[in-house]
């Protein structure tokens, strides 16, 4: 498993860091010959760098990393750093001004309240160092308002980088998101133009084979009227061209925009308690509640749409030996929710994942039916979620948009 990289890449700024500020430290003391507190300094880079394997330890299987723990290990930096500044000469150590690293990192890997966190934290510790400083004089003037003045300079500077850098990253992720979203959307009408050209091609192969079908059948009606098994043949034939049409009418509106016009719910309620009956008449629709009278966005393609996610909540009904269908309204000023529940086993986790977003492999084309019903309803200013009931089954939320001027 990956390593969250903006984990990962901190962790690799700080083991340079730790390397570095050893290697300062051995230089300033035996070649330089400078009074610091070595063995304190060592102290410090040596827990350090506990620090560190720990968290490399405990971040080495993390493909993402929850933000409080990013967090946590940029506090660590601005602590560890304030106390080898304090041992080192506090707010006159030229390094000072390395405090602004976890600020410039903050900025670009956690929220905004994380970043204001974190920069405040490093102001403190400056502020810190500042006030414990001791009075310095240098050629018998008083330095200390230029020490004051780099304080000033610190919080000017973090503060610009909170608020710039901050900004940026967050207009930036935000076009990324746009990006995502943009191709996600082409993604799927490219899969819906393939659709179409699959969808004439079948009814077009489908429709001469239905007709010889349906002249057979009628000649042989003509000389075995009485025949049971010639009379069962009927009723299929018939869902066959029914169904057909169907498909016609789907691949054309995929090719066309629908005109998009009102509904009132209770005729569309209407409409599913007809269609089920016909399609599946062992399958019980158990309304909740009553219909509200409201109109909603609608257009050729919204009843189809809520079908193909009834079809789905019949078949998982059969494969669970289930025959009852539990629809439910829920009601606002600008939407209107059908939840609609079966009793089957729900959805796995993979399935919800996919589900809607791409066309799944199933042996009972559900994906296919829901990315279609996802695509109709997002163009009616609506919705499509999916999850599974606590209490067993699965349920496909539709929200439609509620049009107040119809009322």
């Amino acid at each position: 498993m990956r390593t969250d990289p903006a984990i990962s890449r901190l962790l690799m700024l700080r083991s340079g860091a730790i390397a570095i500020q050893l290697l300062a430290v051995i230089a300033v003391y035996f070649l330089f010959e400078y009074a610091i507190p070595l063995f304190e300094l060592l102290l410090v880079i040596s827990l350090e760098a506990v620090f560190q394997i720990l968290s490399v330890f405990a971040y080495r299987n993390v493909s993402k990393a929850k933000e409080i723990g990013m967090l946590m290990q940029l506090t660590a930096d601005v602590l560890f750093l304030s106390v080898l500044l304090s041992l080192s000469g506090g707010a006159t150590n030229a390094f000072v001004s390395l405090l602004l690293l976890p600020i410039m990192i903050a900025a670009v890997s956690v929220s905004a309240k994380g970043l204001a966190y974190i920069a405040v934290l490093a102001i403190s510790a400056y502020s810190l160092l500042l006030y414990k400083m001791p009075q310095h004089s240098m050629h018998h003037m008083d330095m200390t308002s230029h020490f004051v003045g780099m304080w000033v300079n610190f919080v000017i500077s973090a503060s610009v980088i909170a608020l710039v850098i901050g900004t940026m990253n967050r207009a930036l992720h935000s076009r990324e998101r746009t990006i995502a979203s943009v191709r996600e959307k082409q993604l799927r009408n490219e899969q819906l133009v393939t659709l179409d050209g699959a969808a004439a091609q079948i009814t077009h192969q489908l429709a001469s084979p239905i007709a010889n079908l349906q002249l057979l059948f009628e000649e042989l009606h003509e000389e075995q009227p009485t025949n049971p098994l010639v009379n069962e043949m009927h009723k299929p034939l018939m869902q066959c061209a029914t169904q057909l049409d169907s498909f016609r009418e789907l691949s054309a509106q995929l090719r066309t925009q629908c005109n998009i016009s009102a509904i009132a719910l209770p005729d569309l309620a209407q409409q599913i308690q007809d269609s089920m009956l016909l399609q599946y008449p062992e399958q019980q629709l158990i309304w909740q509640n009553n219909t509200p009278v409201v109109n909603v966005k609608a257009d050729a393609m919204l009843l189809p749409a809520i079908l193909n996610l009834l079809q789905n909540s019949a078949t998982a009904n059969r494969q669970n030996k289930q025959t009852q269908l539990s629809l439910n309204w829920q009601i606002s000023d600008a939407e209107a929710n059908l939840l609609i529940r079966d009793y089957g086993v729900g959805f796995s986790s993979e399935q919800l994942t996919q589900l809607g977003g791409q066309i799944m492999a199933s042996n009972s084309g559900m994906g296919l039916a829901v990315l279609l019903s996802n695509v109709t309803l997002e163009r009616l200013n609506g919705s499509l979620t999916l999850y599974n009931h606590p209490e067993g089954g699965a349920v496909a939320k539709v929200q439609l948009a509620v049009l107040k001027d119809e009322k």
